[in-house]
């Protein structure tokens, strides 16, 4: 169980797992709330009997129309995602992490094994010689 709650805790799991959910469950949210509400204000922008803000580059063709508002919509999008999978998993998942490191004892590195030696022969040496007085 131990090693199953490690695989777990790692940064990399969490993230993807994190990353998978949050898009699949905030993807109706936030584009409701963008085409809703952000929309109708960026189309304003573009002026009073305009379809919205772009540019038309053959007038009366549909096809050639440039949406700049898609674009900003699309940016405003992110960004609200991007801000709600911070804030609501990431950050607390951070401090979680941090606060449970805060209980362990530090790790003590082991050293080389040629120091180990180097350090066994010193003692030795000075364990043999006697200073004279």
């Amino acid at each position: 169980m131990k090693g199953f709650k490690d695989f777990v805790m790692q940064g990399n799991v969490i993230d993807l797992a994190v990353g998978v959910v949050i898009g699949g469950a905030f993807t109706a949210l936030v584009t409701g709330f963008v085409d809703y509400i952000i929309n109708p204000v960026v189309a304003a922008a573009g002026g009073s009997g305009s379809i919205g803000l772009g540019y038309q580059i053959i007038d009366g063709n549909e096809n050639t129309f440039i949406n700049v508002g898609a674009l900003i919509s699309a940016i405003i999008t992110f960004l609200i995602t991007a801000a709600v999978v911070y804030f609501v998993f990431v950050l607390p998942i951070n401090r979680a992490r941090e606060f449970a490191n805060r209980n362990k004892p530090a790790e003590v590195e082991a050293a080389p094994e040629d120091i180990v030696l180097l350090t066994e022969i010193r003692d030795a040496l000075r364990a043999n010689t006697t200073p004279k007085a």
